[in-house]
């Protein structure tokens, strides 16, 4: 009796496994348009730019904090060496 809720449940999950592979199969209503997708990849290209920007500030940032670590400042000392680091490229 155990094997009538799993084949059950084997059953229903076939079924959810079918409806998905019938709705990634189906092609879109209307086709993209070339011009439509220009504009979608130059906000990717510029989003890209920007996310490696941050990536080189926090790097930056990083390398700054441990090096004020390493010459053992403290309080506002840190805080200028950090911002004079900081800003000095």
């Amino acid at each position: 009796m155990r094997s009538v809720p799993a084949v059950a449940l084997l059953i229903a999950l076939s079924a959810l496994a079918g409806k998905w592979s019938w709705s990634a199969s189906d092609p879109p209503a209307t086709a993209p348009t070339a011009t439509a997708t220009a504009p979608a990849s130059a906000s990717t290209a510029s989003t890209a730019s920007v996310d490696n920007e941050a990536a080189a500030r926090h790097a930056k940032r990083t390398a700054c904090i441990n090096q004020a670590r390493a010459k053992k400042l403290v309080g506002a000392q840190k805080t200028a060496y950090i911002k004079g680091c900081i800003g000095a490229s």
